[in-house]
């Protein structure tokens, strides 16, 4: 069942555990996220960047969402990812998305606030949540994420942020990545628990990939609701792919597509699991 993502959210807040958000680009990666899900018995929240919008006929994939969703007893929601443009959000909103993230990061706080309220007030109307983001989450290895540059979330902003733009979910910087990272994660829990008593709405982190395990169940702990999971899942297909080129096979495509889906349900599995607590 399609559902409203700030329902689902709001629900892992009062039950202290998160919902993965798993960015998606075909049908593949769709149903490996649904079906993963529905065997956990767990919510899960499919995204589509706006960097795919070129690529992937955003109306069709939001009614092939909602047609695989209807088929499931678990929530589902569809999530427009990391959008720039106001006319991004409002074509996601029009094809049945049901939140969508501003990501204003760049501007300063007087900037991004403006903004993100003008997208909240145009989604709240339509019934869909909204997504913004405090600070800015770097690039790490292995990732097709928009360079930021790795500034941290500061409680204070983000405090009058969501004060003035009334928004229903936080992505907060405290150190994660986009991509794999390329060092040892310095990951500021301390700042997070500082964040969540300033704002009190769900937090989102972006960056699931590579995150260690006890990282992620002590970030939920301290008010993370949602984690954002792209280039694992991409690393798992990608890594599947190389190896029937390698083996030189002339499979058929649908063999290949259905192989390739089974590859990437073990690490969408991996994360359902640890978020739940299940």
């Amino acid at each position: 069942m399609l559902v409203n993502t700030k329902e689902m959210l709001t629900q892992a807040q009062q039950g202290q555990y998160a919902v993965a958000a798993f960015n998606v680009y075909n049908l593949e990666t769709a149903q490996a996220a649904i079906q993963v899900s529905e065997r956990a018995g767990t919510p899960v929240i499919i995204a589509l960047g706006e960097r795919y919008f070129p690529t992937v006929d955003v109306e069709g994939f939001a009614a092939m969402i909602k047609a695989m969703a209807e088929k499931v007893k678990v929530p589902v929601s569809l999530h427009l990812d990391h959008a720039y443009e106001k006319e991004s959000i409002i074509r996601a909103i029009r094809a049945g998305f049901t939140s969508v993230m501003y990501d204003g990061s760049k501007y300063d706080l007087e900037q991004n606030i403006l903004f993100t309220k003008e997208i909240v007030e145009i989604a709240h109307m339509a019934g869909v949540s909204v997504e913004a983001e405090i600070g800015s989450v770097a690039r790490g290895a292995f990732s097709d994420e928009e360079e930021g540059d790795g500034t941290l979330t500061d409680p204070e902003s983000a405090k009058a942020f969501v004060a003035e733009t009334n928004v229903d979910f936080l992505a907060a910087a405290i150190g994660t990545v986009h991509g794999m990272y390329k060092g040892e994660p310095k990951i500021d829990l301390a700042l997070l628990e500082k964040i969540r008593e300033a704002v009190g709405i769900p937090l989102v982190l972006h960056g699931g990939s590579g995150t260690p395990d006890a990282v992620l169940k002590k970030a939920i702990e301290l008010g993370i609701c949602k984690v954002n999971v792209n280039t694992e899942v991409s690393m798992a297909a990608v890594s599947y792919l190389q190896t029937c080129i390698e083996k030189q096979q002339m499979a058929h495509l649908s063999t290949i597509m259905a192989e390739m889906q089974q590859a990437l349900e073990p690490v969408m599995t991996k994360f359902v699991r640890l978020l739940s607590k299940k």
